[in-house]
């Protein structure tokens, strides 16, 4: 039988000062989130394994994910951060070699000026994941994706997802010009796309199903099954939708497609982008 995979998840012992970004609107996830509490959501909703992703920026959390890891059945890898555009880039990441869980690297290009993913620096370390056996996470917020778009053309033999559809505007029901952009960014058979992080960008108190299927529709046709990734963005996802409720989402929306097309949704793409 697919081991069913959740594609991105977060974990975190919170404090106010490493977790600014989020805020009082957010009271449901300024806690810790811990590999046990990992586990219990995964059973509810019948998940296997799970790829942990960063959330601060700093090396220090790379490595604690990795030990976290080591002693969790449930994370069968992590996407890491390192600073990618020092100098130093290469030598800094001889600390991570021959851990076999770090299975890529992500930089929280969302909050970067607009040009960042294009600079030469980050360029240049982008091109050394290959030959480290890394993918790179795309977070970025739509307006970014015609930067995107030029970025993953620099690279063409490098594995890349796209986080979270690209954050398009769900809360206004706004579907152009994110719905071009995605298809066009689809053509690159090197890119994926997690389907996750779709009700953080709805309205928390009113989205529906309904509302987040143009955007699924969109990403599916697009991009085809066989290059989607589904994710829970778990804790954050919390202020919208509870894990196994988000997760439900997902299985009713693939429902009508074929066994091979949900095992690769819910599974096997992950296991294959990431290695797992």
């Amino acid at each position: 039988m697919q081991r069913t995979i959740d594609a991105h998840h977060h974990l975190w012992s919170y404090t106010a000062e490493e977790y600014g970004w989020i805020d009082g609107s957010m009271e449901k996830i300024r806690r810790d989130f811990l590999p046990a509490d990992l586990a219990f959501v995964m059973k509810s909703a019948g998940v296997d394994g799970a790829v942990a992703v960063q959330a601060r920026q700093t090396l220090e959390e790379t490595r604690w994910l990795l030990d976290l890891a080591k002693d969790s059945e449930q994370i069968a890898g992590v996407v890491g951060w390192a600073p990618l555009a020092s100098s130093d880039f290469v030598k800094t990441m001889e600390q991570f070699a021959g851990d076999t869980k770090l299975r890529g690297l992500r930089h929280v290009v969302q909050a970067e000026p607009d040009g960042f993913m294009l600079a030469e620096a980050f360029h240049r370390g982008v091109s050394q994941l290959r030959s480290m056996g890394l993918t790179y996470d795309v977070l970025i917020h739509e307006r970014q994706l015609g930067e995107a778009i030029v970025f993953v053309d620099r690279h063409p033999d490098q594995p890349f997802v796209l986080d979270h559809v690209a954050k398009p505007l769900i809360r206004d029901g706004v579907v152009e010009p994110w719905a071009t952009q995605i298809r066009e960014l689809a053509r690159r058979e090197h890119v994926y796309c997690k389907v996750s992080g779709m009700v953080t960008e709805a309205d928390w108190s009113s989205w529906s199903p309904d509302s987040l299927k143009p955007y699924l529709d969109v990403v599916t046709e697009a991009f085809g099954p066989q290059r989607l990734m589904a994710g829970s963005d778990w804790p954050v996802c919390l202020v919208a939708s509870g894990y196994e409720q988000w997760f439900g989402v997902l299985r009713e929306y693939f429902g009508g497609f074929s066994a091979q097309e949900q095992d690769a949704v819910f599974g096997e793409t992950a296991i294959k982008f990431y290695g797992l």
